[in-house]
């Protein structure tokens, strides 16, 4: 299991690509990640893997061990494209996740770089949560405006309890409608 730090998202590497540094940033995970998460263990047959896939509108699932530690990833692609009865022979071993604590804009740059299409969120080694590309892409159209400064803000469903620029709280915050074409 790789983390996002060591997944190689540094702030000079994400300058090298162009994305954002995430300064000024102050979306994490744990603000827009799903949780409880659909997980299935080892032992999961890959048919009863399929079924919960298709049952839950999902496209992938976390594999996880009897402690709740992400030990792999089932995704329709998995599935399709290797033979195996149980979940621990068909799972991608290999997964990358982060912390609650992680700024979205490292989630972002891990879904782009490395053509990934979801991140398990763990603390103290256990799967807490998970963030999917879907769940990135509606921070783009979730936009809060401090009525007291300007200050704008974007982040889950509802604005931050107090401005990070001139401590309001949270009742002088309108949502922005986002510029037509966006």
């Amino acid at each position: 299991m790789e983390t996002a730090a060591a997944a190689g998202v540094t702030a000079a590497r994400r300058e090298a690509v162009g994305a954002p540094t995430g300064k000024g940033s102050t979306v994490k995970v744990k603000e827009i990640m799903t949780s409880p998460v659909i997980t299935v263990s080892e032992d999961t047959p890959v048919t009863d893997v399929a079924a919960k896939l298709r049952r839950n509108r999902i496209s992938a699932v976390p594999v996880v061990d009897d402690s709740g530690a992400v030990v792999g990833l089932i995704s329709e692609h998995d599935l399709l494209a290797r033979k195996g009865g149980a979940a621990r022979e068909v799972m991608t071993r290999e997964v990358i996740t982060a912390s609650q604590e992680t700024d979205v804009d490292e989630v972002r740059h891990l879904l782009v770089e490395r053509r990934i299409r979801r991140v398990p969120v763990v603390d103290g080694g256990r799967l807490v949560g998970i963030v999917s590309r879907g769940d990135v892409v509606a921070l783009l159209i979730v936009e809060w405006a401090c009525q007291v400064c300007g200050q704008t803000e974007r982040g889950p469903d509802a604005p931050p309890a107090r401005c990070p620029t001139c401590n309001a709280p949270r009742e002088n915050f309108v949502l922005q409608e986002p510029p037509p074409g966006t």
